[in-house]
């Protein structure tokens, strides 16, 4: 029996921007719908994403301090050998994810919004079918709201399926594997490449470009090189993979040299595109950007009332991205004058150590003579020290204008730096200048202090060093 319903807004897709999107349009009082037919509520990001990557991170963290105690001693501690049942370690990650998945649903249910399940596709810009357990329902509305975020790149000489895994199949492994290849040196595969090498797994990562992170400068990524190669990673740069077969991974050196790599499993992290097959997409009659759907700074695609937010839209893919268009797009629903145009979007690597970059970097400035530069190292901060943050070569850098100091970008790197990232966004929202910020009384002991000091040592009067 197929059911048919009509509303103002149809939201498609449950990740951050399509459930924030629904949240604030229940809030403004907008008729919603909001069809959920991919990872469930909160999207990839909530179930086999960021947050679930993160809980790893943070359990590889704990583990790799209690085995630093067991062989020597750390900081006058010393326990005996740690053992990690992962399968429990996981169990307690899919927890995290529930408790998210329950919350996400209770704010959605208070907000009035009608949640579907299912996939729908659609047979024109405000008309889709979703299949359901139930049957299909017809939905049309007045607005539309593209959420459907992005999936892993596949490669098609090494298919996901067996030991072959994307960061999904990574997140909810039995055990943690002996060897452990990963093919791709950005910010995914370093994140678990370094979460797996903390739990004991015997790590090598193949990357293309000539060095890890190549979307960062060097600066900011020597740091996690060191602590790659201090703790055995091994690393085959300008390297490209082939098939695996037999517990091998075939590579090509940079010299031309084909190898074999032992693995048990190999982890694909080349990069996420944007989901738009398979839902209906190409009967909407929207305009693509490349691989994307064109916007404007309202979200707004060229059909009218269609609008598109999140991963669907470009980079950078980011969750807080998508949440903050999907509140955009609410608004202007409603009747408010909104745009999207944010001064920066702060993007976080939680490698070891952290990076954090926001505004423009010194690959974005090259040739500039109109730009102060400024780093100051975390081990000159007491903080960092006390915590063991200080000893990696990590640092806060500041990029301001000559003229006028106005903030243009800043960067970090080291231990627990992720902490800075609203400091910094929010300092170059606001358009804060030097002096703005070394106006500030910042907190001591914090790492915090590290861009207070930056800052001062761009306008040429550091204290602490």
């Amino acid at each position: 029996m197929t059911q048919t319903l009509k509303t103002k807004v149809l939201i498609i897709g449950a990740g951050t921007g399509g459930y924030v999107a629904g949240i604030r349009c229940g809030q403004l009082g907008l008729d919603t719908i909001l069809v959920d037919g991919g990872d469930g509520l909160g999207g990839t990001c909530l179930n086999v994403g960021c947050i679930p990557s993160k809980a790893i991170i943070h359990a590889a963290s704990k583990f790799e301090t209690v085995s630093k105690a067991a062989n020597g001693g750390t900081l006058g501690i010393t326990v005996a050998d740690p053992v990690i049942d992962f399968a429990q370690t996981v169990a307690w990650k899919d927890g995290i994810v529930r408790k998210l998945n329950g919350g996400v649903a209770a704010l959605l249910k208070k907000a009035k919004v009608k949640v579907v399940k299912g996939w729908a596709h659609f047979s024109d810009a405000k008309t889709c079918t979703v299949k359901t357990d139930d049957g299909d329902i017809v939905i049309s509305a007045e607005h539309v709201i593209l959420a459907t975020g992005s999936e892993s790149v596949e490669l098609p000489f090494l298919k996901f399926g067996g030991d072959v895994i994307s960061s999904t199949e990574a997140l909810s492994l039995d055990a943690v594997p002996e060897r452990l290849v990963v093919v791709g040196g950005g910010y995914i595969g370093l994140e678990l490449g370094i979460a797996y090498r903390k739990l004991g797994a015997q790590v090598a990562i193949v990357e293309m470009a000539d060095r890890i992170l190549p979307l960062y400068d060097k600066a900011l990524t020597d740091p996690v090189a060191k602590w790659l190669e201090k703790h055995g990673v091994e690393l085959h740069l300008g390297a490209k993979a082939g098939g695996f077969g037999d517990g091998q991974l075939s590579i090509t050196t940079r010299d031309g040299t084909p190898m074999q790599l032992p693995a048990d499993k190999v982890l694909v992290t080349v990069g996420r595109r944007p989901r738009t097959r398979g839902w209906g997409l190409e009967n909407m009659g929207v305009t693509m950007d490349g691989p994307f759907v064109k916007i404007d700074d309202r979200c707004a695609t060229n059909m009218k009332n269609v609008w598109a937010v999140g991963d669907l839209t470009g980079e950078p893919m980011l969750a807080h991205k998508g949440s903050a268009q999907g509140e955009v797009v609410a608004e202007i629903i409603a009747g408010h004058d909104r745009r999207f145009d944010p001064v920066t979007i702060a993007a976080v690597c939680f490698t070891e150590p952290e990076i954090v970059s926001a505004g423009l970097g010194p690959l974005d400035v090259e040739g500039r003579d109109d730009v102060i530069t400024a780093m100051f190292p975390l081990a000159a901060i007491g903080r960092a020290l006390a915590i063991e943050a200080g000893e990696d070569g990590g640092f806060v850098r500041v990029l301001a204008s000559k003229s006028d100091h106005r903030l243009l970008g800043i960067q970090a790197v080291g231990q627990h730096v992720a902490e800075l990232s609203n400091s910094f966004a929010q300092m170059l929202e606001m358009g804060a200048v030097l002096e703005d910020v070394a106006g500030v009384i910042h907190v001591h002991p914090t790492l915090g202090e590290a861009f207070h000091e930056a800052s001062l040592r761009a306008l040429g009067h550091a204290i602490h060093i």
